[in-house]
């Protein structure tokens, strides 16, 4: 007899959902400072930030192992910890990035957790959630039309060479067609002809910088700072040249509030922000972050991919601007990616393997390693799957336990928060050991070259770095726009270490190539782009959307 699982959104679907007042109210937040988005979602007022509380509570990154293209589950595992912390009499809150309806369409599905570990209403914050994204998006398209008015027109014309013009217009969904285009044309009314493209919202740099800005005022001024092109005298312009910042602003009014919602189990969850972490920062919000510590005494929160890109920007670009300071790393690995780095086939992911996962292992290892080097150590969150074999449980923990770290198996898909207990406690045990003492890996005012290297060599394990032609000369505008001193985040593939997608597990001997820049002044930081990064991924074959189903009712199927 065949057992069948429910799927992710039938378990949300049966799930009794507290009003949203009531999870308020065990932060202790007035009624009164509740934005009700319906029963169930709220918007918070950036007022309940509290820079004193933020330093007196503890927070707990979540990061993985190199993924798998399938993820290896850090938003089930970021859930279920919040929720076994609170088991075990921790009050703890999560913090998460909104999803993007590109991979809920595509491929991948949503971004709210999976099994007994979800954030609640699952569709809403799968779907439209609050308007944050659609926001974003108008914003970003709101600088793309002032810019090319500004070419069209002769009153207050800028003289921008359209050539120069690096501002992409965006849209939240995976469309090939739209990467690369030609727009105003059809006559003299319509425009002046020039080439363009969009990218995907989480691309946008608008959600860089409200995903960096600390107040409103702040992202009034990250917004003006953003770098549109040149003019025909080589002048740099900015979008506050065109006068756009308060215009911006102005549609981001409400998305800039943190969102809250709540956990399967009735806990909090504050979920805000949602840049991927192969081409931007992979994280929340610092507003949500901040707002999670200022309200609840462990904060739990994801970084995008493997460590060697969502943690690595988190801790070198996030937590430095920002003031943050983790105390707990937690690694989320799985069998099925070990397996993976060791050889198996897609087609054998779930085919016990001790040889493979033996193989593999050094992938973790290398992980590990990395997140000693910001004063970390870090505990092995083992993301149970069915086809998990105790020999291959026992010789990780085994192998983790040589280096001092703790490997504890996670069941919060299965179990929730009562299979979350063992790893909460080693969490909490990592934190009262008073041991981790997070810095970064480097300083900001050392060159963007030595940055660049230092996070090749010490996080990629590359031999050096490689510039072309096209990454040179955009150095030297660096240079010139004044951004030397600006931390890098890395533009790279989520498959490999290296910007090479098929060297698994822990490559040697290998170099990088940065093929060219990006300028990210606005968000504060340079973004040097390794290999062709997508910007605007396209559906699959068979994309997820084709599954879909939704009645009469309003009651949706197929979404996870």
């Amino acid at each position: 007899m065949t057992t069948k699982f429910l799927t992710d959104i039938e378990i949300a679907q049966a799930a009794t959902m507290q009003h949203i007042t009531k999870i308020a109210d065990k932060l202790s937040i007035k009624e009164d400072d509740l934005e009700l988005y319906g029963k169930y979602k709220a918007k918070l007022p950036l007022h309940l930030i509290d820079e004193a509380k933020i330093k007196e509570n503890h927070l707990i990154l979540v990061t993985a192992m190199t993924p798998t293209p399938a993820g290896e589950g850090k938003t089930t595992t970021s859930i279920g910890l919040t929720e076994g912390l609170n088991k075990i009499g921790k009050q703890a809150a999560v913090v998460l990035r909104e999803p993007s309806l590109g991979p809920v369409f595509g491929i991948k599905g949503g971004a709210a957790g999976g099994g007994y570990s979800q954030v609640l209403p699952m569709e809403d914050i799968n779907l439209h959630f609050t308007g944050d994204f659609s926001a974003i998006e108008k914003a970003n398209n709101l600088l793309s039309a002032l810019i090319d008015n500004n070419l069209q027109n002769k009153v207050g014309n800028l003289g921008i060479d359209p050539r120069t013009i690096k501002w992409k217009r965006v849209m939240d969904m995976n469309d090939r067609a739209l990467r690369d285009i030609t727009i105003g044309l059809g006559g003299t009314a319509n425009g002046i002809p020039r080439q363009d493209g969009f990218n995907i919202t989480p691309a946008s740099e608008v959600m860089a910088i409200l995903c960096m800005s600390e107040n409103f005022e702040d992202l009034k001024t990250r917004l003006g700072n953003i770098y549109v092109g040149t003019t025909f005298d080589k002048k740099p312009i900015f979008a506050r040249d065109l006068k756009a910042e308060n215009a911006m602003a102005i549609l981001l009014k409400d998305a800039v509030k943190p969102n809250l919602v709540q956990t399967i189990e009735g806990n909090a969850a504050f979920i805000h922000g949602g840049p991927f972490a192969n081409i931007a920062q992979g994280t929340n919000t610092v507003l949500a972050t901040k707002m999670g510590l200022s309200l609840s005494k462990h904060v739990v929160t994801e970084a995008g991919f493997g460590a060697d890109l969502g943690a690595e920007k988190f801790l070198d670009i996030k937590c430095v601007s920002a003031g943050l300071k983790p105390e707990a790393v937690v690694i989320v690995a799985t069998i099925r990616a070990l397996r993976h780095h060791g050889g198996a086939p897609k087609e054998e992911y779930n085919t016990p393997s001790l040889e493979r996962v033996k193989k593999g292992f050094s992938n973790l290892e290398k992980h590990i390693e990395n997140i000693k080097k910001f004063g970390l150590n870090p505990v092995v969150a083992i993301n149970s799957f069915f086809s998990d074999s105790e020999e291959e449980i026992k010789f990780i923990q085994a192998q983790c336990a040589t280096m001092n770290v703790q490997a504890i198996v996670a069941k919060g898909w299965a179990d929730g928060g009562n299979g979350m207990t063992d790893l909460a406690q080693a969490v909490v045990s990592e934190i009262e050991s008073g041991k981790n003492n997070f810095k970064p890996l480097y300083d900001w005012k050392s060159s963007i070259t030595s940055k660049i290297e230092t996070i090749a060599k010490e996080i990629y394990g590359a031999d050096g770095v490689d510039y072309s032609k096209q990454a040179l000369s955009d150095l030297n505008k660096m240079d010139q726009l004044g951004l030397n001193e600006l931390p890098v985040c890395m533009a790279k593939t989520q498959k490999s270490f290296s910007d090479n997608d098929f060297l698994l597990a822990r490559p040697t001997g290998f170099r990088i190539t940065v093929r060219e820049f990006e300028f990210a002044a606005g968000a504060g930081f340079v973004i040097p782009i390794l290999g062709n990064m997508m910007r605007m991924p396209g559906l699959p074959a068979i994309p997820a959307s084709e599954n879909m189903f939704i009645d009469n009712n309003g009651k949706i199927s197929g979404l996870s």
